[in-house]
């Protein structure tokens, strides 16, 4: 992967989609152009099954049209299965080393890092780039750590000024430029995105900084 890849990561699930049904949000996301996409289908009315897998296939075809990385959220099997462009895991879920084992060297690789010492680890067992946050407090995801703003990451940039970063948590179109001047190649969000009425106009934005 590149870093540039990073640069508008867009991340969704039907939870997320409450404007609009979640493949018309990607579609017009790709279009207007998103730089990664990461399939996370989670909460309590997440789909599940065959239901789960035909979604994720949906959005994976979508990416593929437009040559933009499809990273799956936390599932190895899925991820395989779908011969995924990458797999993004937490600290909560299964070991980096063991992940990194089971999906080989050709698949993409993301951490979700919070300290240093997280971040050390993520890169010792061969991530290939790690996202940093939540930066700005976030209504997105339920488990959410309380926000920690740009010091970690200026801290990370600092140490590895060549590693992938990817910025996440309550960024939007006001705030960006601050986390990119921190040290971020790029700026994952959700709700941005999936609640912007004009998804075009919000991407080109995002992409102007």
């Amino acid at each position: 992967m590149k870093r540039s890849d990073l640069q508008l990561y867009f991340i969704m699930g039907t939870a997320n989609a409450k404007i609009k049904q979640p493949l018309a949000i990607l579609e017009e996301a790709l279009q207007a152009g998103i730089t990664m996409f990461q399939f996370r289908e989670k909460g309590s009315d997440a789909l599940t099954d065959e239901h789960y897998e035909h979604f994720a296939r949906q959005c994976q075809k979508r990416c593929h049209h437009y040559n933009v990385p499809f990273i799956v959220n936390d599932d190895i099997e899925l991820a395989l299965k779908l011969k995924a462009d990458g797999i993004h895991i937490g600290q909560d879920d299964c070991p980096i080393s063991l992940v990194r084992e089971k999906i080989g060297e050709e698949i993409i690789l993301g951490v979700s890092v919070h300290t240093a010492d997280e971040l050390q680890i993520a890169i010792e067992n061969g991530a290939d780039y790690v996202g940093i946050g939540p930066i700005f407090a976030t209504t997105s995801k339920n488990d959410a750590k309380a926000p920690s703003g740009t010091e970690f990451l200026q801290q990370a940039r600092r140490h590895y000024p060549e590693l992938p970063i990817v910025a996440i948590g309550g960024i939007n179109c006001q705030n960006t430029e601050t986390v990119l001047k921190a040290g971020a190649d790029g700026v994952a969000v959700i709700s941005a995105i999936c609640e912007s009425h004009n998804i075009h106009q919000t991407v080109e934005t995002f992409k102007s900084y």
